[in-house]
């Protein structure tokens, strides 16, 4: 020491036991961060692993950070040591003393040899050693005690959640490539044995990226300064997590079809059935009303539908095969075709027979007129007997002639309201104009 003394003004004896107090905390709070960070089991997980990547990169520079960690505090150890023999010497320190203890406690006394490299934005050859007051260098240690252990914390987390992730995935992803299998949905015979194929690729890379690269899939948190802020980054895992739901989904629905085809196939095979008969039913009406119905156009039935037939046949053949993912899109088709088949037989059915519906109509007219006529006490007037005897053989005859047979009981129905009262509108039933009930 030289004799001008110490810069900083000379510590008291109180100063000096508080200032050696205060640093054995700290020295004691360091000593047990370093020690829980060689412990560290994503410390171990580093030092052990293949790294690749930004991983890689930050590990080697965090591995070289915790060695000089070390250094540092092997420093701050001989220094408070030399501090505490020096203050231990006698009970009252002497002058000389305490400036020592000063120099010690308060300047740059402790000298560091092959020191970190200088920041980034420094340039210049790289110092051989340097010099720290105690508390610089806690405060050195403490930035990188921190950055170290944010780097190890962070890829022990992104490895604590999604290898273990990763692989309860492919698990359910074998499970499902099993059941899949044994349908018959395979790779390059259906969609979804496709997708499967992908996913496992996908989930294989993803695996050996978070294994080699875990940095990659750690987000910080913004604005936190704590170490370790953040959390893993799962989106490749949710997307390929959902793609496998939906092929499972799938596959359920395939499994559906082969637990319910039997009936399923039953309940097609009983609507074209209905259909069949309907046409069958319309092709017969057809032929009743061209030989009863004249000057009334008639549309034609359509045949069976053996389209439909034969895909039926085919969708049999896939349940005998167990071609399982082949019959589920065929069995929707035909359940939407075969409904819409039936429907059409009907409105044929209903078409054809439109005719007869008319003239049961116009018989039933005709026949309320006449009892109207009767009730009013006109039953034996001329003309309207003749009108009536008219439009009945129209009405019942064969073939009968439908528009002249509807003119004729528009005839009877104006010569009765002629007879009964006031003219009533040509066309309706026999509504009665005289207020008579």
């Amino acid at each position: 020491m030289g004799v001008t003394g110490p810069p900083n003004p000379v510590m008291d004896r109180d100063e000096v036991d508080r200032a050696l107090a205060r640093l054995g905390a700290e020295h004691e709070a360091v000593e047990t961060s370093l020690f829980a960070l060689q412990d560290h089991a994503g410390r171990r997980l580093l030092e052990g692993a293949r790294l690749t990547g930004a991983t890689e990169e930050r590990w080697a520079a965090a591995d070289a950070a915790i060695t000089l960690l070390w250094t540092y505090f092997d420093a701050y150890t001989a220094a408070l040591r030399s501090a505490r023999e020096i203050r231990a010497r006698r009970r009252w320190s002497s002058r000389e003393d305490l400036a020592e203890l000063t120099e010690l406690l308060r300047g740059e006394s402790v000298t560091v040899p092959g020191a970190a490299p200088a920041p980034a934005s420094i340039t210049g050859p790289a110092k051989l050693s340097d010099r720290f007051t105690l508390a610089a260098l806690v405060e050195r240690m403490n930035d990188l005690y921190a950055s170290s252990l944010d780097m190890v914390v962070a890829a022990d987390a992104v490895w604590s959640a999604l290898p273990a992730r990763i692989d309860l995935l492919a698990a359910e992803l074998n499970r499902t490539r099993a059941l899949a299998h044994s349908v018959g949905v395979r790779p390059g015979e259906h969609p979804a044995g496709d997708d499967l194929e992908r996913i496992t690729r996908a989930l294989t890379r993803l695996r050996e990226d978070v294994v080699t690269d875990p940095l990659t899939y750690w987000r910080p948190a913004p604005g936190s300064s704590a170490p370790g802020g953040g959390r893993p980054d799962t989106t490749e895992y949710d997307r390929e997590a959902r793609a496998l739901e939906d092929v499972r989904r799938e596959i359920d629905a395939v499994l559906t079809v082969r637990q319910d085809a039997e009936v399923r196939l039953g309940r097609l095979r009983d609507v074209l059935s209905r259909a069949d008969r309907t046409l069958a039913e319309a092709r017969t009406a057809r032929g009743e009303v061209l030989a009863k119905i004249a000057s009334f156009e008639v549309p034609a039935v359509s045949g069976p539908p053996t389209a439909l037939q034969e895909q039926l046949a085919t969708a049999a053949e896939y349940r005998r095969s167990a071609q399982w993912h082949r019959l589920s899109p065929l069995l929707e088709t035909l359940e939407t075709r075969a409904e819409d088949e039936l429907l059409r037989a009907r409105e044929s059915l209903t078409a054809v027979t439109q005719p007869l519906a008319v003239r049961a109509e116009l018989r039933g007219r005709l026949d309320a007129y006449k009892a109207k006529v009767a009730r009013l006490g006109f039953a034996e007037d001329p003309l309207l007997t003749e009108r009536y005897d008219a439009a009945r053989r129209m009405l019942w005859s064969a073939p009968c002639d439908l528009r002249a047979a509807e003119d004729a009981v528009m005839r009877y129905q104006r010569a009765a309201a002629d007879v009964w009262g006031p003219r009533v509108p040509d066309q309706g039933g026999p509504a009665d104009r005289t207020g008579e009930s």
